[in-house]
C-alpha cells in the first residue's frame, strides 16, 4: 500500500510502512499533523530540530497509519470544503508564514514600504519584506513571493552555470526557467536548457548537481559512463546529491 502524500518532500518509516508526507515550517509552538485526501502533512516551528519531527511521528505512528487507511478506504468523506481550501491558503500565505529558500524556511513579512513599488519584496537577515498590507490577500502574496523566488532563481542558475560551464568545457546559449511537473531540468544539444524555478527552494548543494548534470548533456546528450564520469569529475560526491534529490519531491503552490 502506498502512503505518500503527492508534494512529499519528508519520508518516514512508520512500524514498517514508509510513509512520504509534505513538510512545512511555519510560526507555531507546536508541531501539527494534518491526514486529508492527499495524505499526510506535517507544520513545525520554524527552528524545531528535524530529529525531534521524527521522533514525534514516531509516537504516533498507529494514529498516523489508521488515519491514512481510512483516507484511502473512503476518499470521498475526506475531501475538504471549499472554505477549509480557503483556510489553507490563508494560514500559508500570510504574515509570518514560511516558504522554503535555499533549503532553509523563509519568513514573510509583510510590511507597506514608502518608495517600494506595491508586491515587489526584499531579503534581509529577518526574512523576505514584501511590500503589501498586512491584511493582503492571500492569493496576491502568493504571486509576490512565486514572482520573486523565480527571479531569485534565474540570477543565482546564471551564476552557477558560469562558474560550472568552463569545469565541463562546454558553452550553455540560453536558459528558461521551467514549471514542468516531473523534471528539474533539461538540456538540448544546441545549448538552451531549462531548469525549474523551484529548485530555488532547494538546498545549495543540490542545485549544483542539477546545473551541473544538464551543463554535461550539452557534451553527452545521454546517461552513458561517459556522462557520468562528466559530472563526477566536477563533483567527486555526485552519487549522494544525486541519492538525496531523489528523495525530493518537485515543490507547488
Amino acid at each position: 500500500m502506498t502512503l505518500s502524500h503527492p508534494q512529499a518532500n519528508r519520508e518516514c518509516l512508520l512500524d514498517g510502512q514508509r510513509v512520504g508526507y509534505r513538510f512545512e515550517r511555519a510560526q507555531r509552538k507546536t508541531l501539527g499533523l494534518r491526514v486529508g485526501p492527499q495524505g499526510l502533512t506535517v507544520r513545525a516551528p520554524t527552528r524545531l530540530a528535524q530529529a525531534e519531527v521524527e521522533r514525534f511521528l514516531l509516537s504516533k505512528a498507529r494514529w498516523i497509519l489508521d488515519k491514512l487507511r481510512q483516507v484511502q478506504a473512503h476518499p470521498a468523506a475526506c475531501l475538504p470544503t471549499p472554505e477549509q481550501l480557503a483556510a489553507q491558503l490563508a494560514a500559508r500565505w500570510r504574515a509570518g508564514a514560511c516558504v522554503d529558500y535555499l533549503g532553509q524556511p523563509l519568513q514573510l513579512l509583510l510590511e507597506p514600504t514608502a518608495g517600494q513599488a506595491p508586491g515587489s519584496a526584499r531579503l534581509s537577515a529577518s526574512g523576505l519584506h514584501l511590500a503589501l498590507a498586512p491584511e493582503s490577500a492571500p492569493e496576491r502574496v502568493r504571486r509576490a513571493v512565486c514572482t520573486w523566488l523565480q527571479h531569485s532563481a534565474y540570477s543565482l542558475y546564471v551564476q552557477r552555470l558560469q562558474h560550472f560551464a568552463p569545469q565541463l568545457g562546454v558553452q550553455w546559449r540560453s536558459l528558461k526557467l521551467s514549471n514542468a511537473g516531473t523534471r528539474w531540468g533539461s538540456a538540448k544539444a544546441d545549448g538552451s536548457l531549462r531548469l525549474h524555478w523551484r529548485l530555488i527552494q532547494l538546498q545549495p548543494h543540490l542545485i549544483d548537481y542539477v546545473v551541473v548534470h544538464e551543463l554535461a548533456h550539452l557534451r553527452e546528450m545521454n546517461h552513458s559512463p561517459a556522462f557520468w564520469q562528466l559530472v563526477q569529475g566536477v563533483l567527486p560526491d555526485q552519487i549522494e546529491r544525486r541519492r538525496a534529490l531523489k528523495q525530493v519531491q518537485l515543490p507547488s503552490d
